[in-house]
């Protein structure tokens, strides 16, 4: 009866034991579902912490940023799939400031555009201006008779403000460095031409008056 008693305690221990150890086991599996569910709720939240620094950075930028990196910023905050709605405002508002640096770009290409024609414009127009002059000096050094010289000379006087407007000849110039000749007035270099009866000097440079008339011509020897 004794080792009955023996054997039945024996028994119920064991069963004790087994129960004890699956209960720790339960528990310690808990923790660590527990403690995993915490590591992941960290990890999200710092994601997203990240996410919206990222795109912060994204939209109060002022021109350090390309927007080829703007766009990949975006891009990986959009591939997290993160499901949060302040990141999900964020970006649109990062979409929206990439939009405007595109728009500003553009408007900047354009206005470099306009004014590099404008620039080309106006020196075709000053090349065609130089070109006409040019037309009236040959004109006059080429006439065949004195009379027709003279008649050439009232011509391109018309041109100018005044018969007196300075005439200015370069005879040496590097970079801003220039060097002139004896200065004249426009209508005797238009007689010397008429005397010398040949053009050496071509237009470098004339400044206008308000009505478009020339005030000073600038020549550099050919």
């Amino acid at each position: 009866m004794l080792a009955r008693i023996k054997n039945l305690m024996s028994i119920r221990l064991v069963f004790l034991l087994i129960a004890v150890m699956l209960a720790a086991g339960f528990t310690g599996c808990q923790s660590k579902k527990k403690l995993a569910k915490q590591q992941a709720a960290k990890e999200l939240a710092d994601k997203v912490e990240k996410a919206k620094k990222d795109l912060l950075m994204v939209i109060n930028d002022q021109g350090a940023m390309t927007i080829a990196q703007k766009e990949k910023i975006v891009a990986d905050v959009k591939a997290l799939n993160l499901n949060n709605a302040e990141v999900d405002a964020l970006i649109i508002e990062a979409e929206k400031a990439i939009e405007r640096h595109k728009l500003e770009l553009q408007k900047q290409e354009e206005d470099r555009l306009r004014k590099e024609k404008e620039a080309q414009d106006a020196k075709k127009l000053d090349e065609q201006k130089f070109s006409k002059i040019e037309d009236y000096f040959d004109a006059i050094a080429t006439a065949s008779t004195p009379d027709i010289a003279n008649m050439r000379i009232n011509d391109a006087l018309k041109f100018f403000a005044s018969p007196d407007a300075p005439v200015l000849v370069i005879i040496f110039m590097e970079g801003e460095t220039k060097d002139y000749d004896r200065p004249t007035t426009i209508r005797r270099y238009l007689e010397y031409l008429k005397d010398q009866k040949k053009n050496m000097n071509a237009v470098h440079n004339i400044q206008y008056d308000a009505s478009g008339k020339i005030t000073e011509l600038e020549l550099i020897k050919m």
